[in-house]
């Protein structure tokens, strides 16, 4: 690892690291408003999905997702937990990486809490990591996801989807999340084919 790439890689840590969680903006109706084009855009592009939300305990929505990287890198995202389609709480999710990676990406996701135990663990732990127990379906890449199946098998699902960028493949695995007080959001809107456009 040179000097330069070090440089560079903590420097896309503290672009990263610099969304802060400001007290007295408009965050928190900026994300409601983008969990609920999220949750739009998941139900109506895979149906199969639909069921699983339904059905769900809990779901968290993570509508937008940066990533970037030069050797070390980071993701950074806002997004909010409901339960019975009302929103209780907002996290942040991060993520740091270390390889051969060059790029950046923007990609959104969901967290499905199958059961109720699955629910509470997240909401207690001080900074629940997202880890090898979760079914994670990338369904733009062909990874579909089964209401039946999947359900009955994972206490939680990930779903990985409107991916846009230059990097190899988005992967939420080690993503840390803490409960924050939005901060301000810049404004985007789902593009064609799902993918975040400005």
């Amino acid at each position: 690892m040179t000097r330069r790439g070090l440089l560079v890689g903590g420097a896309a840590m503290l672009a990263l690291g610099g969304c802060t969680n400001a007290v007295g903006t408009n965050g928190a109706a900026q994300l409601d408003a983008r969990v609920d084009e999220t949750h739009q855009y998941l139900v109506s592009a895979y149906p199969a999905a639909a069921p699983v939300v339904q059905n769900a305990r809990g779901v968290l929505y993570m509508p937008l997702m940066t990533e970037a990287a030069l050797g070390i890198g980071g993701a950074y995202g806002q997004g909010a937990l409901r339960i019975g389609g009302q929103t209780v709480d907002y996290y942040s999710a991060t993520r740091a990486t270390v390889g051969l990676q060059a790029g950046a990406q923007q990609y959104a996701h969901v967290l499905i809490f199958q059961t109720d135990e699955a629910l509470a663990a997240f909401r207690g732990a001080p900074g629940w990591v997202a880890g090898a127990g979760a079914f994670y379906a990338m369904p733009d890449r062909g990874m579909a996801i089964g209401a039946d199946t999947f359900s009955a098998q994972f206490p939680v699902v990930a779903m990985i989807f409107g991916q846009a960028g230059l990097m190899a493949g988005a992967a939420i695995e080690g993503t840390k999340y803490n409960r924050v007080i939005p901060s301000t959001l810049p404004e985007i809107a789902f593009g064609m084919g799902g993918t975040p456009a400005y």
